[in-house]
Parts: C-alpha cells; structure tokens; sequence
C-alpha cells in the first residue's frame, strides 16, 4: 500500500473527503478516547482509511456532541465499516456523536473465528501475521485530549490502526469461508449492537452466573 499524507480536519469531516469515502465499499475506523469507560471518557479523534489508503483524522472538541459528515459515512448502508474490537468504538461514537454505525466488520471477532491455532488477537499481532507490517504502539497510552497538539508520533499511530485493516478484513474472510464459518461470523456480528446498549446501559454482568 503507498502511505498517502494524514489529512487532519476538526470537528468533523470536509465535504469533499466524505463523497471521496461514499465511493468506497470499505472503510476502515478507529477512534481515540481518554479511557476505556464511553460513558466517562470523551471521544478525541476518529480515524478512517479508504481501500486506496486514504487516511483522515477527525479531531473531536470536548463537548461536541454532532459531527453531520461522518454521521452520514458510518450509518451509509452501502458501505461496510471496519473496526478492530468494534464494541468499543460503536459504543464511544453512538454516546458522544449519536452513530449508529452499520453495517460493520469486527477484525478482533473475525481474528477468533479464523486464528484458533492462537491466542493473539490484539491488532499489533494480527497485522504483523497477515500483512507483515510491525506496528508501532508507542504512542497507544498517550494524553489524546490535546487534540491541537498531537505529535507527530501520534498522528501516525492513530492512521496505522487503521491503514491496514481493509487488507487485514479480505484476508480472515478468506481464511473464515474456508473454513466454512462465515455463517457463524455474520451471527457473531449482528448480536453486536445488542451488546453495545447493555454495555451503555451498564448491564456488564447481565451474561454472567
């Protein structure tokens, strides 16, 4: 894949970056958060990366609660939305922005269902085996607040979890239909959603004894 330049909007995505991504069937998001509670940590930055590897980030103000533009991509029905451990993601973007994000692909559930022969599942792991890249995670417990005054290691961790996920989705989905489990896979996706609003709602041990 050839490293396009980040393009860094705040607030919320420029028009002409959103029709660039309604183009594409794939898009791959993460976001970047002070903490790993949606309900107590704010949302700070949301990435994304096209199939041609166009990456942005969104730089989100404490206190924003609307982003119109990326509204519209992450519920776009034509477009399926990667994530890597998509329960937290859809949980940050639906408390903080109102996304209802659909269709999405999880790399971390697709990683379970294909990789048995493992139990590395983390992203850094997952992209070294299937794309032969080594990730640097440096910059994974930094202060993501100071949105006006991301370095530039920072920036570039946040577009690398997302760079190489389209990539990383096409190569489980092989492994998983080969496997003859995508059936399996598209049921472990649709009780998602379902467990991002008892994960809001604070029922955590509803499926414990």
């Amino acid at each position: 894949m050839t490293v396009l330049p980040i393009d860094v909007f705040d607030r919320d995505l420029s028009t002409d970056s959103l029709d660039r991504y309604l183009q594409a069937s794939d898009i791959a998001v993460d976001t970047e958060t002070m903490g790993l509670n949606p309900l107590r940590d704010r949302l700070c930055l949301v990435q994304l990366c096209d199939p041609d590897g166009y990456t942005s980030v969104v730089r989100i103000e404490r206190g924003q609660t609307l982003a119109p533009n990326l509204k519209q991509l992450l519920e776009a029905s034509h477009s399926t939305k990667i994530f890597h451990f998509a329960r937290f993601d859809l949980a940050t973007l639906r408390h903080h922005l109102g996304i209802y994000v659909a269709p999405m692909f999880c790399t971390k559930i697709a990683s379970k269902l294909a990789r048995t022969y493992t139990d590395r599942h983390g992203l850094k792991s997952l992209v070294s085996e299937l794309a032969g890249i080594e990730l640097d995670k440096t910059a994974q417990s930094s202060d993501w607040g100071n949105a006006q005054r991301l370095t530039n290691e920072q920036l570039s961790y946040a577009a690398n979890d997302v760079r190489y996920l389209v990539g990383v989705k096409q190569t489980l989905v092989t492994m998983i239909d080969r496997e003859e489990r995508l059936e399996l896979l598209t049921q472990c996706f649709d009780i998602v959603p379902t467990l991002v609003t008892l994960d809001l709602l604070q029922y955590n041990c509803i499926f414990t004894h």
